[in-house]
């Protein structure tokens, strides 16, 4: 591979209009590549190796392959930057491919919102991302979605927290690990159980400190979601739902991955909430004041909506002014425009008034069944009975609920600032930009769900998506892979259940009281990328090296006898916890659930017993 690229930029090195400062430019390849230039293509069968690599002979004539070609120049590999280099030099490449067919996974993602550090006063002061991705390819993928081990089983209820004994029938459960391992670890129990899934993904708007220097954060975003929504579908129930929250980032092309997941046919809409209450002034173009929320049954012959709640405001529209004994109404316009000459007929009401419909109108009911209608005492002509007719609709007749529009305004289902207040008044934390109000989430779950059912976020954060779930009588399941997991989340939690007054509560009277579980997966490699993350020098570093070389699990592409420290240390400090993080084997980031026993990882009895009991609820 690397001999075929040094002789690709050897060749290419002789076209002028591909060399710019003595430096070739990759776009001008790739355009010309896929526009079979005539010049290009005979520059290209001058080398065997790259004729041999990139055309394919049918009986007598040579075929360009140019996707083949495409992919090959838009990999990092070719015109790599330092850190690419040295990373290809240990062999630990990995190549690009189109986002439906490739089987690669991507592990993790920078933070979907900012942290503010000590001495930081605004969002705008951005820390330095030092949680990286990885992109994994299919070969180097050997147990990593097998089951994993759990640990740190506790239990908190109103009495406080306490080791947990047994698994109840039914449970909330908050779980701490990636969120992919975490789905596919939750296969065994919760197939076909999830009623409703609700993510807020990261957006990849580009204000996520991407910590890859490299051109690949749309395709790598991709792929991270196409691997966790691939790993959800299987938990949800057929009658199931999973709404996703995104923006116009990335919106349009992850709707093509869920149609291709769950197929066109179960979509059923893609929601438009109010996010923000005010104009942005400040926005380049257009002030972005909404986001998406695409939503998809399992099985659209299955799925049923819930209608929306009749507010009092509503039901107060309602009369009785003529003291009928059916109870109260409200009329209803009896013309419609689209015209019908049947419909067209001339009505008298009790004043002797002739009423015929305006022109290009008619009466939305034939003369029959007005007649009907009027001797039912179904017609209303107003108090003195010199009105045009209206129609009486009773209020117990009725649908007891609304079909809930695709535009959600923030008066109804709050905003970003509604959120904030929210958790700021739970939990102490400047951690995230863009809460979601708990309003937008129990109007979800009304519609998705009913009460006793599970709901799942493996995108956890703030746990507003638990928080709601726990005062509307759902059972949820809730994933965070952060440390802010404890102080945020599970504090949050805590305080619900200990009845506090904000958010939804009032709607439901909420008192307080439930429990939940909490458990990690039992990492291995996954501890080493914490001390790799936290170390604060290349001296830190190195220290971490000698324990990686002489206990961690090594990727096997890693290539220990062209590993030079003094190459190492010229890179960036960024690029150095990189190469560390891609040096370990993420088969053994977590526990294997089927290596509980093996007395090496000093798994207690109880935990043991535990851990056999969850995977057999």
């Amino acid at each position: 591979m690397q001999n075929l690229l040094e002789d690709l930029k050897e060749l290419l090195q002789q076209d002028e209009r591909l060399v710019v400062d003595g430096n070739l430019v990759k776009n001008k390849v790739i355009e010309l590549g896929l526009q079979l230039d005539p010049s290009l293509i005979k520059l290209l069968l001058k080398k065997p190796s790259i004729k041999k690599h990139f055309f394919q002979k049918v009986e007598d004539i040579l075929v360009f392959d140019k996707i083949k070609f495409q992919k090959f120049v838009s990999n990092k590999s070719f015109l790599p930057d330092s850190y690419t280099s040295f990373k290809n030099k240990i062999g630990l490449t990995v190549d690009d491919e189109f986002i439906s067919s490739n089987k690669k996974v991507v592990l993790s993602w920078p933070y979907k919102d900012c942290i503010l550090e000590g001495g930081q006063s605004t969002e705008e002061e951005k820390r330095t991302e030092v949680f990286w991705n990885e992109v994994l390819a299919p070969d180097e993928i050997d147990r990593l979605l097998a089951p994993k081990a759990f640990a740190y089983f506790k239990l908190y209820n109103s009495t406080g927290m306490k080791p947990l004994i047994k698994f109840d029938k039914r449970f909330n459960l908050v779980i701490k690990g990636n969120n992919l391992l975490t789905l596919y670890s939750l296969r065994k129990s919760f197939t076909n159980k999830i009623k409703l899934i609700y993510i807020d993904p990261p957006y990849n708007t580009g204000n996520d400190s991407f910590g890859y220097n490299d051109s690949f954060n749309h395709s790598t975003w991709l792929t991270f979601f196409k691997n966790r929504i691939s790993a959800a579908y299987d938990l949800i129930s057929k009658d199931g739902s999973i709404w996703i929250n995104l923006d116009d980032s990335e919106v349009h092309y992850a709707k093509v991955i869920c149609d291709e997941i769950f197929g066109r046919e179960n979509f059923i809409a893609n929601v438009i909430w109010q996010k923000k209450y005010a104009p942005q002034n400040d926005a380049k173009y257009f002030s972005a004041n909404h986001d998406h929320i695409l939503v998809y049954a399992k099985n659209i012959q299955y799925f049923k909506l819930n209608l929306l709640q009749r507010s009092s405001e509503m039901d107060n529209r309602y009369k009785n002014p003529d003291n009928d004994s059916r109870g109260v109404w409200a009329s209803d316009n009896l013309l419609v425009k689209t015209y019908s000459k049947e419909y067209d007929y001339p009505i008298q009401n009790p004043a002797g008034r002739i009423i015929n419909p305006p022109n290009g109108s008619c009466w939305r009911v034939s003369k029959s069944a007005f007649n009907h209608l009027k001797s039912d005492n179904r017609i209303w002509f107003g108090t003195h009975g010199k009105n045009v007719p209206r129609l009486k609709r009773f209020l117990s007749e009725v649908q007891q609920g609304l079909t809930p529009l695709t535009i959600w305004p923030y008066n109804e289902v709050g905003h970003n600032q509604d959120a904030r207040r929210e958790l700021f008044a739970l939990v102490d934390t400047n951690i995230f930009k863009t809460p979601k109000p708990e309003k937008l989430i129990k109007r979800i779950i009304a519609l998705a769900s009913q009460e006793g059912d599970y709901v799942l976020d493996f995108f956890a954060g703030a746990g507003t998506t638990a928080a709601v779930a726990m005062k509307m009588n759902r059972f949820f399941i809730t994933c965070e892979q952060m440390d802010y997991c404890q102080e945020v989340t599970i504090e949050r939690l805590k305080k619900v259940i200990a009845g506090e007054k904000g958010g939804v509560s009032k709607d439901f009277n909420w008192q307080g009281g439930g429990s939940f579980i909490y458990c990690e997966l039992a990492r291995i490699n996954a501890v080493l990328i914490d001390q790799i993350n936290s170390a604060k020098s290349t001296d830190d570093l190195l220290i971490i090296i000698n324990n990686i070389l002489s206990h961690g699990f090594i990727s096997y592409l890693f290539d220990k006898s062209v590993f030079q420290i003094e190459n190492y240390t010229s890179l960036s400090i960024a690029d150095q916890k990189k190469i560390l993080i891609s040096i370990l084997d993420k088969n053994f980031l977590y526990l294997p659930f089927s290596e509980i026993e093996d007395k090496d990882y000093s798994f207690t009895d109880k935990n043991i017993r535990l851990n056999n009991a969850f995977y057999n609820i």
